[in-house]
């Protein structure tokens, strides 16, 4: 699974989702909380663990025996991060080894595992003379960083290599704040409440979502903070048709579905696999949209005509706001993605701004922290566009641009995000 990640370019989430057993019993979800721990902490901790893995091999290891690679990384992890025995650690990825085929293997990953913990200290110690090791980030990412954040990059990287902290959204429709954390309290759950949001609360500890009240009835949804913002910023008024562009996987949609049932609401998504996510939110949730799949770029093959007053547009981006959430960012991320991408926002932004009425909000958004994505974007945007006009927005928490604002990793416990709003005169 963390082969497939690092050398396939696959998504952690599609990796997991098809590694992982049924949980059907309980032991079954016990295998599946151990499996992802050490997924996501081995992507997590893989700047290091590749530093310390090329410190005891005595040569690389072939690209055919790549799956040997990333197990020795598995392996480490557990040593350095997981409270797990030494000697069990290294029994049970040895025993491991035996699924690969290659019998020789074993040895091999026996060797390196007990050299770490013969030599751990002075191996350790190397890390400090590594950019890469010391910050665990890749030397791209970290470029990226200090360059757009040279005051605030040392905070950004500490956060990046944090957990995460599970946030959840009540949803008002159907109970309050303080009555949803109540019955997590009945749950012997414990949750704070999440400053600069009206509906957010913050588990003291993240626990599957069958365990939250009230879950499959929809009474909460699992988002973080900074993506809770998202909804209040629109400002949409009763009637008013709205437009969520890059709607999957229906977070913020149903966010805003939540925060305003009068208002009316398409949900436009490119991919159709995913619409499934979307409409799976809908319903848990007891929410309608108009679901609909499109290219935001091309909106000749699927708009209606009818201006809108407002669009979500939460475009693909970098997601370098989100690397501690989505670690696999840390080696799926090429340096040379980022021209990519911010051709594709250009396009969706250019696509998306005929559709709106005179007087309408274009609610640009990335959970990215890059200037390129976010402000740049968004200047230039204005230089090619008389009839477009930012709108300030006030926002509790973040740090204020020349254009938009920008949530850091970390900040109030939230993820990266950029906002900007753009109005058309």
């Amino acid at each position: 699974m963390v082969s497939a990640v690092i050398h396939n370019n696959e998504l952690l989430d599609t990796a997991l989702r098809r590694a992982l057993p049924p949980e059907k019993k309980e032991s079954a979800r016990d295998d599946a909380a151990l499996i992802q721990e050490i997924a996501y902490g081995t992507l997590r901790w893989s700047p290091q663990l590749e530093t310390i893995a090329s410190e005891l091999l005595e040569r690389p290891l072939k690209p055919k025996d790549h799956d040997v690679h990333v197990l020795l990384l598995v392996g480490l992890y557990q040593l350095m991060h997981m409270r797990v025995k030494p000697y069990a650690a290294v029994t049970e990825t040895v025993a491991a080894a035996e699924g690969l085929g290659k019998p020789w293997c074993k040895g091999l990953i026996n060797a390196c595992l007990r050299a770490f913990l013969r030599d751990r200290d002075n191996l350790l110690n190397k890390l400090e003379h590594n950019p890469a090791s010391v910050t665990n980030h890749p030397p791209w990412l970290l470029t990226h960083i200090q360059q757009a954040w040279p005051e605030h990059w040392r905070m950004i990287v500490d956060a990046n290599n944090e957990r995460p902290p599970m946030t959840l959204r009540v949803n008002l429709l159907r109970n309050s704040r303080e009555t949803y954390q109540r019955a997590l309290h009945d749950a012997s759950l414990s949750a704070t409440v999440v400053e600069h949001t009206d509906c957010g609360l913050r588990l003291d500890r993240p626990v599957p979502v069958t365990a939250l009240p009230q879950f499959a009835l929809g009474s909460v949804s699992v988002q973080d903070a900074g993506a809770q913002l998202a909804a209040p910023l629109l400002e949409l008024k009763p009637g008013q048709r709205a437009l969520d562009a890059c709607a999957a996987p229906g977070g913020k949609l149903c966010h805003m579905l939540e925060r305003y049932p009068t208002a009316d609401i398409v949900a436009l998504e490119k991919d159709p696999m995913r619409i499934a996510l979307i409409e799976e939110n809908l319903t848990r949730l007891h929410l309608n949209a108009a679901v609909i799949v499109g290219d935001a770029a091309n909106p000749d093959s699927w708009w209606d005509g009818q201006q809108l007053d407002c669009i979500l547009a939460d475009v693909p981006c970098s997601a370098t706001g989100t690397v501690r959430r989505h670690p696999d960012i840390k080696v799926r991320r090429p340096a040379d993605n980022l021209r990519k991408l911010t051709a594709i926002q250009c396009s969706i932004i250019e696509g998306l701004w005929p559709l709106l009425r005179s007087g309408g909000k274009l609610l640009y958004v990335t959970c990215s922290i890059l200037a390129a994505e976010n402000e740049d974007q968004i200047s230039a945007f204005l230089a090619r566009h008389a009839d477009a006009a930012t709108v300030t927005l006030s926002l509790p928490v973040g740090v204020t641009r020349k254009l938009g604002i920008q949530l850091l990793p970390g900040q109030q416990g939230m993820d990266g995000f950029y906002y900007a709003c753009l109005q058309k005169k």
